[in-house]
């Protein structure tokens, strides 16, 4: 990325390879880089270290060991990973790339059953879906969840984590294509919000209590509207910053508990317990992945140079699933 702006400020360029500059690092040769809007939203707004451009992005990676550092314990050269790490403008990192550097502590052992582009697809969306739904809302089995955007990246894994802690999901969609792909994935309820009122459907569904927890994945007025959808003393999650515009009164009168979700923190301020707990949660979804109990749903690749044509659809909003940049 040579400046902020449009997706076609990600030039293809010959860089220096990055080197290991600490000994609990790892070099991975990348074969896919997940896309997620996060990457759009830094290359149109600027990185979170202007000062050190020019950057490559990309939070998301899946490849093979290449070298360790002296102090790496759990990985050995020739291993396959996937990892949510890097990417936001600090230079020797970013996965739009050929090779990346990581620390050990953000790194898991790739599912065996998935593609390395299947694998690039999971690491961001996994761990947002837990922490929304596990870490903040404290999901319980038995509980009802209404997931906004259930066939989009984080909406289409955080309905199969509720439904494997044992909860009911009901979800919006915007088509009948998607209703289909959310049953297949577990839910019990598609709401198909361009028609009804989702609303009215959730507590249709719940006969007039309202969810347990509402989790929020697309931001502005779905966040607060959501509001009433929820039963009293229930929980919203949102991964989206609240606007100046929220109307609180719904939730306020309801006693709702708000959390916000943001999966990148550990990586922004520097915690290591953080950053291995998320490597945790991997190492659990692999496991899941590996048994075919979640799945990842992969919608379209472009090989690297197309990074920009990638951003490109991502920003219709209206993607299904994950965007993957395949190194060839």
């Amino acid at each position: 990325m040579t400046a902020p702006g449009s997706p076609e400020v990600l030039q293809l360029q010959q860089v220096p390879e990055p080197k290991l500059q600490n000994d609990t690092e790892i070099l991975v040769r990348l074969h896919a880089a997940g896309v997620n809007p996060i990457d759009t939203k830094l290359r149109q707004r600027g990185t979170f270290y202007p000062d050190q451009m020019p950057a490559i992005l990309g939070c998301d990676g899946a490849g093979v060991v290449e070298a360790v550092g002296s102090g790496v314990q759990q990985f050995r050269v020739g291993d396959e990973v996937y990892f949510c790490a890097g990417g936001l403008g600090e230079s020797n990192t970013g996965n739009y790339a050929e090779l990346t550097v990581v620390d050990e502590s953000s790194v898991a052992p790739k599912p065996t059953s998935l593609s390395f582009a299947e694998a690039a697809a999971a690491p961001l969306v996994l761990i947002t879906a837990w922490e929304a739904l596990y870490d903040r809302a404290r999901l319980e089995a038995g509980q009802k969840v209404l997931i906004h955007a259930g066939a989009g990246g984080v909406g289409h894994v955080a309905i199969q984590l509720a439904k494997i802690k044992g909860a009911e999901v009901c979800t919006t969609v915007s088509s009948q294509d998607k209703a289909r792909l959310v049953r297949q994935l577990g839910a019990d309820h598609p709401i198909l919000y361009k028609q009804t009122d989702f609303v009215q459907a959730a507590l249709d569904w719940t006969g007039g209590e309202g969810v347990d927890i509402a989790f929020d994945t697309i931001g502005g007025k779905t966040f607060w509207e959501s509001f009433p959808a929820v039963r009293v003393y229930g929980d919203v999650v949102t991964i989206l910053e609240p606007d100046s515009a929220t109307n609180w009164k719904a939730a306020r009168s309801r006693n709702l508990r708000i959390s916000l979700e943001l999966m990148l923190t550990p990586l922004l301020q520097g915690l290591v317990a953080a950053q291995q707990h998320q490597a945790e949660i991997l190492k659990q979804c692999a496991q899941w992945i590996d048994e075919g109990k979640l799945k990842i749903h992969l919608s379209e690749t472009y090989p690297l140079q197309d990074a920009a044509v990638a951003h490109q659809a991502i920003a219709t909003g209206s993607t299904t699933g994950k965007i993957v940049l395949i190194m060839e």
